[in-house]
């Protein structure tokens, strides 16, 4: 019976990827798309509500979910940007976005595109972005640090940029620029529940 469950589990997972991968922003063979291709093959946490944890710890450049009433945790967020998906029915999905990629994990320009993956076609009710604002131009969500070559120059923000970053985001995550809010918090830790 628990095998049964997994390979149903496991098609339903497969099918979302397919039907997700069709609406994807970043072109083929990115860091994003194996991002989405691995992010769906996790398992339960992508479909609704099936084994999703109550409580995430989400480091640099990782995205998580939790199940609805449970709480996220962002560590140690510097010159880093939080992105938390508030779903209609009380689940959580959040992104940890680094203002410079973190060996292993997402760079800023992979991590919305992961976020949306896992936030799927579920109604989304609101999305808040809490950080170090004025260290962030909204266009590392679109070209990370890391993507400009030695003769280039990546652009910095000479003022805090709230509604670029709302932008941004509302964007890269295809949902209403109204449903977006930026917020400018103290380094520390974020709890998000």
């Amino acid at each position: 019976m628990i095998e049964l469950k997994r390979g149903i589990t496991a098609l339903a997972v497969a099918l979302a990827a397919a039907l997700v991968g069709t609406v994807a922003l970043a072109s083929p063979g990115t860091a994003a798309d194996r991002a989405r291709s691995e992010a769906a093959p996790a398992g339960p946490r992508a479909t609704t509500g099936v084994g999703i944890p109550g409580r995430a710890t989400i480091t640099e450049g990782q995205v998580k979910e939790v199940a609805p009433g449970g709480v996220i945790t962002y560590p140690s967020v510097t010159s880093c940007l939080t992105v938390t998906v508030r779903l209609r029915d009380g689940g959580l999905v959040g992104a940890h976005a680094s203002l410079f990629q973190v060996p292993g994990e997402l760079r800023s320009d992979e991590i919305l595109a992961a976020l949306k993956q896992l936030t799927g076609t579920r109604p989304v009710i609101a999305v808040e972005v809490k950080g170090a604002v004025g260290a962030w131009h909204p266009g590392y969500f679109v070209k990370a640090i890391e993507g400009y070559g030695e003769e280039e120059q990546p652009p910095y923000p000479s003022h805090p940029d709230p509604e670029g970053i709302a932008a941004a985001v509302s964007r890269g995550l295809s949902v209403p620029g109204g449903l977006v809010t930026v917020e400018d918090v103290p380094d520390g830790d974020q709890s998000v529940g």
